[in-house]
């Protein structure tokens, strides 16, 4: 109540004014007067309230019990609906949002409330910001700060992770092991090996490229090199040699009665 009919309002205060018992109007910052014992002033702060949730015990719909604290910020812009439509703005504030927390949180999933909290805290504010519109209350901000899960479940959780880190170890493994089989085929079936490698050169030639450097097999030429000559050198080793055979003389062509000329004659008289 101002004393002498001299009140001051500061720049983050609007100050709203009654004169016996109705509304007068809102005085700006600065120095004020008014009709003594007739006038009464009360003083709206414009600054942004921060207002801690605490911990409130929910439900999800997949039948988990949690813990959720959260915080809301607020601020006043319409000073005479916050001390015209409510008794005490910050108090009635809290309520509704711990009932909000609850029943938004209420509604999700475990894995929402834990991984999607950016929608679950939109959807708080909006809610509240419909409730508290009338009271000429701004909700700017609502953040679930706090979930609290039951021991059993963070023990699943961090089974689950570890689990998660396990995978790719037993992929390597995995692959490893296939790697291995294939090798194992190949090693029965040479030529495999060569159709892998048309295989790869199709694929190659399909994007058309101007030079195409390929590995040749070569240890696996110089192997298949060395078991052939090995395969020649031992089929000719176990060949059946060829032995002179006697002619009978029966079988022997009769020799000429007349002297072979020699090759000078030949060459002079043909027709000998």
């Amino acid at each position: 109540m101002p004393k002498l009919g001299i009140a001051m309002v500061r720049q983050y205060e609007r100050g709203v004014v009654f004169r016996l018992g109705r509304l007068r109007g809102v005085r700006d910052p600065g120095i004020r007067f008014m009709v003594p014992l007739a006038d009464r002033m009360s003083k709206v702060t414009l600054r942004t309230v921060t207002m801690p949730i605490p911990s409130q015990q929910v439900i999800t719909r997949d039948n988990v019990s949690i813990g959720v604290a959260a915080v809301a910020c607020f601020r006043r812009v319409d000073p005479v609906k916050s001390i015209v439509e409510v008794e005490d703005v910050a108090s009635a504030i809290g309520q509704i949002a711990r009932t909000t927390v609850r029943n938004v949180v209420g509604r999700s999933l475990l894995d929402q409330v834990l991984t999607d909290t950016e929608t679950l805290n939109e959807r708080i504010k909006e809610i509240l910001d419909g409730l508290t519109q009338p009271w000429g209350v701004l909700v700017l901000v609502v953040e679930l700060k706090d979930i609290e899960l039951p021991q059993g479940m963070q023990r699943a959780m961090a089974r689950e992770a570890e689990a998660e880190r396990e995978k790719p170890a037993e992929g390597e493994a995995l692959g490893v092991g296939r790697l291995a089989e294939a090798a194992d085929v190949i090693s029965d079936h040479p030529i495999a090996l060569q159709l892998r490698n048309l295989q790869i050169l199709a694929e190659i030639a399909a994007e058309k490229n101007s030079t195409i450097v390929f590995p040749a097999q070569f240890p696996e030429s110089v192997r298949a090199l060395t078991r052939f000559v090995g395969q020649e050198s031992r089929t000719a080793a176990t060949a059946p040699a060829v032995t002179a055979q006697t002619v009978p003389d029966g079988d022997r062509m009769p020799r000429p009665d007349w002297p072979l000329p020699r090759d000078d004659e030949a060459l002079t008289n043909p027709t000998r």
